[in-house]
């Protein structure tokens, strides 16, 4: 498979269904390990009466703190076959989200290159003025032996 980045502007984000797990850690935490998530997320959308449905979806969002220290919440996203009305935390749910207007990069590579999908849309962003939402989704569309497939999704602010 070759590697390749492919670029557009103007897409749309669109989840349904979807059930949200908040997985930051503090610096200095052990990172908590994803495929164990995973499978307990998918148990208790199952325990619900729901099935998983598409690909994980991971939302980033990066802030700085009062004491300017840069935090970078990580959210894992699962959408599901019916929507799940009442969860208990650490869970939450949303029957829809729409992200729009945003630049894309599809990504087929090695996992520890995926970095450039995102640095090919900050550095367009950048030469062309846009600003840029301080959150990200990633959706990890496939694997093939070392290769994976993500779309990544980065919404332009709104001038207002």
């Amino acid at each position: 498979m070759k590697n390749e980045i492919i670029f557009s502007e103007n897409k749309t984000l669109l989840l349904k269904n979807a059930i949200i797990l908040d997985t930051s850690f503090s610096e200095g935490e052990n990172a908590p390990n994803i495929a164990v998530i995973v499978s307990k997320m998918d148990s208790y959308i199952k325990s619900r009466g729901a099935v998983p449905v598409g690909p994980l979806i991971q939302k980033n969002q990066i802030t700085v703190n009062e004491e300017g220290i840069l935090e970078i919440r990580v959210f894992l996203i699962r959408q599901t076959n019916t929507f799940i009305r009442s969860v208990e935390k650490p869970y939450m749910t949303e029957p829809v989200i729409r992200i729009k207007n945003c630049l894309y990069s599809h990504f087929v590579g090695p996992e520890d290159k995926m970095k450039f999908a995102y640095d090919k849309i900050n550095l367009y962003g950048f030469e062309n003025d846009i600003k840029l939402s301080d959150e990200s989704y990633s959706v990890f569309v496939g694997q093939q032996d070392d290769t994976i497939t993500v779309d990544v999704f980065v919404e332009k602010k709104s001038d207002d």
